[in-house]
This record gives structure tokens, C-alpha cells and sequence, in this order.
């Protein structure tokens, strides 16, 4: 357990080192996030949306 000079020390302390690992987790988490989003997208553009489209189509071809 902490010790109350312990303790005093903790919340004096302005080191800053908490909030740089912070900052830095924070801004790895965007840039991944960011990545794996443009990595769906282009394979939903590419790949998933034409063919859904023509299915689309198909289903509401009503000539055939």
C-alpha cells in the first residue's frame, strides 16, 4: 500500500509520461483503424458492389 509521502509524490508528479503513452496508443488506434477502413472500402468497391448491383438488377428485371 502507498505510503501517504508516497501518495503526495504520485499526484505532484508532472512528468507527463502517462499522457505521451496515451497520445501515442491513441494515435496507433487511428492510423490502424484508418487503414483497415480503406482496406474494406477497396475491397467492397472493387470486388462486392458490382456484383451486388447486378443481382440487384437481375432481381428486378421484370421483362424476363
Amino acid at each position: 500500500m502507498l505510503s501517504k509521502e508516497n501518495f503526495k509524490n504520485k499526484l505532484c508528479d508532472k512528468s507527463g509520461q502517462g499522457a505521451l503513452d496515451t497520445a501515442v496508443v491513441v494515435l496507433i488506434s487511428i492510423v490502424l483503424g484508418a487503414l483497415i477502413l480503406a482496406g474494406l472500402y477497396a475491397l467492397l468497391d472493387d470486388t462486392v458492389l458490382p456484383t451486388l448491383t447486378t443481382k440487384i438488377q437481375e432481381m428486378f428485371n421484370y421483362t424476363n
